[in-house]
């Protein structure tokens, strides 16, 4: 029976806490889609606040490990933070490509161009490589004009291009983001591995804001507990004699951590945003590995993936993700102690 029991409480406290990140990553999902329309949509040039994109969308508990008290460390927590961000990182990249590539294409004005008559002989390369697009017979026409004055050419230029179908399309440039978004298109256009594009970024990002969250919050626990502990007499000697806290204040100062977090750890999310939101054929990656071509900027922003041009751009909306951080983490952490003090009994 004390198995079940065990058992029982495990599996109430996981499905507390999954209802309840989830509770909180939707009631500030508007904050978050806000956010990463900022950090994408702004240039070195321009810089986009809340009134334009809003324009434009309108158009814990713990277990014993033998010690004789349950104390956890501000650098235990720390640690911990630093383990699980990089573990959450890592697992939800796909999910977090695809979200920001769909909150960016709801806001986008990009239509496909219109579509062409092709010859049969090029149709299954152009379905194949390019998503949406056909070949412009205009700027395949000057190709074949500018390269048919070399002395030394191809037996068959027209077939030759064929084979570079970026250049057939007239543009120069990939799909606009907003066309490639579903799991087939991302894995066909750019491959498995663009599921984890950013996750440089997104590693540092996360397993900062895990350290900084976990050791803040623990921190405040304590000074909590030092504080409710100044008014008994006699004074505990161990924490489980003060007694739980208010539910009230533990969702406060986990909003204060998941705030400070937030604001530590924002340029990299940033970062992580634009380059998730950046379309990479496969065959452009493919390529820059077989000239060894070497990430631009310095050694700290090609370690943590930080483009140089996104410099001046690595604050944008740390103001929403602040407050998108502390709200979710307040609701998280405060549905979850109800859930907890409701399911399972004294």
């Amino acid at each position: 029976m004390d198995e079940l029991a065990k058992y029982k409480t495990v599996a109430v406290h996981v499905a507390a806490a999954g209802a309840s990140a989830a509770l909180g990553t939707a009631s500030t999902y508007p904050l978050d889609t806000l956010k990463t329309l900022i950090q994408v949509g702004s240039s070195s040039g321009k810089t986009l606040a809340v009134p334009d994109v809003l324009y434009r969308v309108g158009l814990l508990s713990g277990f014993q490990d033998g010690r004789e008290d349950d104390y956890v460390s501000v650098s235990e927590a720390l640690m911990a933070g630093f383990a699980a961000g990089m573990t959450e990182s890592f697992v939800s990249s796909p999910f977090e490509l695809l979200k920001l590539r769909a909150q960016v294409s709801a806001v986008s004005h990009a239509t496909p161009p219109p579509r062409r008559a092709e010859k049969s002989v090029a149709r299954p390369l152009i379905s194949r490589l390019l998503p949406r697009s056909s070949m412009d017979m205009t700027a395949m026409s000057n190709s074949l004009g500018i390269l048919s004055t070399l002395t030394t050419k191809h037996a068959n230029i027209s077939d030759a291009l064929k084979e570079y179908p970026w250049l057939m399309t007239g543009s120069g440039r990939p799909p606009a983001v907003s066309t490639v978004q579903t799991p087939s298109e991302v894995i066909s256009l750019e491959g498995w591995t663009a599921l984890w594009r950013g996750l440089r970024p997104g590693i540092v990002r996360d397993s900062i804001f895990g350290g900084v969250f976990f050791s803040s919050w623990q921190f405040l626990h304590q000074v909590m507990l030092y504080w409710k502990a100044a008014g008994m007499d006699p004074i505990p000697r161990y924490d489980k004699d003060i007694g739980p806290l208010s539910p009230i204040s533990v969702s406060l100062a986990a909003g204060v951590s998941g705030s400070f977090a937030a604001a530590v750890s924002h340029g990299f999310d940033t970062a992580r945003s634009r380059s998730q939101c950046t379309v990479l054929p496969k065959y452009l990656s493919m390529e820059r590995r077989l000239l060894k071509w070497k990430r631009p900027g310095k050694r700290f922003e090609r370690l943590t993936g930080i483009h140089p041009s996104d410099k001046n751009l690595l604050l944008n909306g740390i103001g929403l993700r602040m407050a998108r951080c502390g709200l979710a983490s307040s609701i998280i952490v405060g549905s979850y102690l109800f859930a907890v003090g409701h399911l399972l009994p004294d």
